[in-house]
């Protein structure tokens, strides 16, 4: 196999393919020739590159982990020379994009498709999902959570990511608000079908240094800088609703300080509730009203069957971000060596469907922070579903003075007269 991108998230891939031991690393590409250079000597890869092109005759498997702009072009390009794809995520800059792949894939219905929404390879949240599925919760009725960070809370960090060409039109919800849908969404079986949002860019100017590569997570260093203006969103607070009658809300944020990567979420059911911390992942909160809630540790010998097949490790070593990429990886790569076929045999790694519906719930956040309304999911055209009134000072302060006037006056004229009353009594 070989792995496009060698930044952070590549860096990853390459470690969790190393330890999974089904499949061997051959090739790295980066447009950064000299990081690929360096990746390939520090992990023994005999070739790299800079180009798709020049490692795909070498390989079975691609690892896409460039950014957003580039995902569509590697992806289709392997999937016509029939090559197995596990993409990062979001999968595309838009559903166009997203939708042009699964084109490209039915037309390649062999081609193993996967998306990298490791969260829900948490043997914890698997557990979570059984939970639900049995009924030991009840019937779901609200879902709520975040996924907080602080890595471009200055206005002099930045990253690729803000920059619509690279990046997409949306930056905390494309990056990780996507990471909390599918999760959630695999917890409860459900998908989400209407939104209600609000987005804002906090940090409208930024600070780009001259000369910073502008890696994930890094900080910029160096006086001199060039201004960006910015329009993708620091921070967004969605209202959604579920095809399972659920509803819920969560928010995202990437300038919430001494956040670092604090992904949660809670499901009320009618009898119990379930919460899990991606920065805890070794934990599950079981809520009850009537009884003492619980703190459910995971131990493999105490989980379901579905769950237990996802942890590696004895109780008391607690399994973390890495080991859910590693599950994601060896699920993906038993299914290819298994020779199965998505959309015929069961996955519980994301597909490319996995990820082209979690970009249509995107793009409906998109539309509905900017119609200011709710907006149904997977409408082309993003159809409007209840509009929520703006209010304004210039226009709502006519009718309240209005309204205050008429009841102000009315209350004078009632006191007028208590008034009067009470001097008559009083004489």
């Amino acid at each position: 196999m070989g792995v496009v991108g060698a930044g952070f998230v590549g860096e990853r891939h390459i470690d969790a393919i190393r330890r999974i031991g089904l499949a061997e690393l051959t090739a790295i590409v980066d447009s950064d020739y000299s990081l690929a250079l360096t990746r390939s000597a520090e992990h023994r890869v005999p070739k790299c590159g800079v180009a798709l092109d020049e490692i795909l005759d070498d390989v079975d498997v691609i690892h896409n982990c460039t950014p957003n702009n580039m995902h569509m072009a590697i992806n289709v390009s392997a999937i016509r020379a029939g090559k197995h794809v596990f993409s990062e995520k979001p999968l595309a800059l838009d559903t166009k994009e997203s939708q042009a792949m699964l084109d490209c894939l039915r037309r390649n219905p062999k081609i193993v498709h996967g998306v990298n929404f490791n969260y829900r390879m948490n043997s914890m949240v698997r557990e979570m999902k059984q939970k639900v599925a049995a009924g030991e919760i009840g019937d779901v009725m609200l879902v709520h959570g975040a996924y907080l960070q602080d890595w471009l809370m200055f206005d002099t960090d930045y990253n690729w990511r803000l920059e619509p060409s690279v990046g997409g039109p949306m930056r905390a919800i494309a990056d990780i608000g996507s990471h909390w849908i599918d999760a959630v969404q695999t917890v409860v079986g459900s998908r989400v079908t209407e939104v209600c949002a609000d987005l804002a860019t906090l940090i409208p100017i930024r600070k780009k240094r001259l000369g910073h590569r502008g890696a994930t997570f890094s900080k910029g260093c160096g006086e001199e800088f060039q201004l960006h203006r910015i329009s993708t969103e620091d921070y967004g607070a969605v209202l959604f609703r579920m095809a399972n009658g659920a509803k819920g809300v969560f928010y995202v944020s990437q300038v919430s300080a001494g956040r670092k990567n604090d992904l949660f979420f809670q499901i009320d059911g009618t009898k119990s509730s379930l919460y899990w911390s991606q920065e805890r992942p070794d934990e599950i909160r079981i809520g009850n009203r009537d009884s003492a809630s619980l703190l459910m540790m995971r131990a493999p010998d105490q989980l379901s069957a579905e769950a237990a097949h996802y942890t590696r490790l004895p109780a008391g070593h607690p399994e973390g971000w890495n080991d859910t990429l590693l599950n994601s990886i060896r699920e993906f790569y038993k299914f290819v060596v298994d020779g199965k076929t998505v959309g015929v045999d069961r996955c519980d790694f994301a597909t490319f469907e996995d990820g082209h519906q979690v970009m249509q719930v995107a793009e409906a956040i998109l539309r509905s922070s900017t119609v200011r309304g709710w907006v149904r999911v997977g409408d082309e055209a993003g159809r409007l579903v209840q509009r929520v009134p703006l209010l304004r000072m210039d226009e709502a302060a006519p009718t309240w003075a209005q309204q205050l006037w008429k009841h102000e006056t009315g209350l004078t004229r009632y006191m007028t007269t208590a008034v009067r009353f009470e001097e008559v009594f009083a004489e």
